[in-house]
């Protein structure tokens, strides 16, 4: 082995072991998005302010994490940026209109789904070679896209107790994710020590 390959696998073994000992804040934000969850699924329609605060704080939370997922990566960067700009857009727009987020949510949110079902399956294929559980993110923009059409097709006014309910799904499915990250961060910060 030649010694730039030495050195380059050196300078790849030391930012893995960065990357890995940050395994716990992605522990701790897994548990963030299950308690939005159980917060978001005891509400009822009538807080419709709320609920679009909630969602406003959810999709900037979903923002940031997405600016620090690209600030570590190396690959597909872009895309890490992109879908934060996206999500924190989207954060702000809902956290100086909650009243008008949760209507306009409610009749846009076959479109919201998809655009997180789409994100979910990149994610899952743009991390598939070191991520052995990366079907899990795929399955979960399966289960997005069938969520997508199907919610479209409902009324407006079911469209808000539909809005309740998967915004805690999505919240819990994001902290699932986050939870499994986070340990395999670990496992990998063991292997690269060892």
């Amino acid at each position: 082995m030649s010694e730039m390959d030495a050195e380059t696998q050196a300078e790849e073994r030391e930012e893995l072991g960065a990357m890995s000992r940050l395994w716990w804040l992605s522990l701790v934000t897994g548990v963030l998005w299950f308690f939005i969850a159980i917060v978001i699924l005891q509400l009822d329609a009538a807080s419709v302010t709320t609920v679009g605060v909630i969602v406003g704080a959810m999709f900037l939370f979903a923002g940031m994490q997405q600016f620090v997922i690209a600030s570590v990566v190396d690959g597909w960067k872009w895309l890490w940026i992109v879908f934060g700009v996206f999500f924190v857009l989207a954060g702000f727009w809902a956290l100086f209109n909650p009243g008008a987020t949760t209507a306009a949510l409610a009749d846009s949110l076959g479109f919201l789904f998809l655009l997180v079902g789409i994100f979910w399956v990149i994610e899952a294929f743009a991390t598939r070679p070191d991520n052995d559980l990366w079907w899990l993110g795929l399955l979960s923009g399966i289960i997005m896209f069938v969520l997508a059409f199907w919610v479209a097709g409902q009324f407006l006014f079911e469209r808000v107790y539909i809005l309740l309910v998967f915004a805690g799904i999505w919240a819990m499915l994001q902290g699932v994710t986050d939870v499994i990250r986070a340990f395999q961060l670990k496992r990998l910060g063991k292997l690269v020590a060892s």
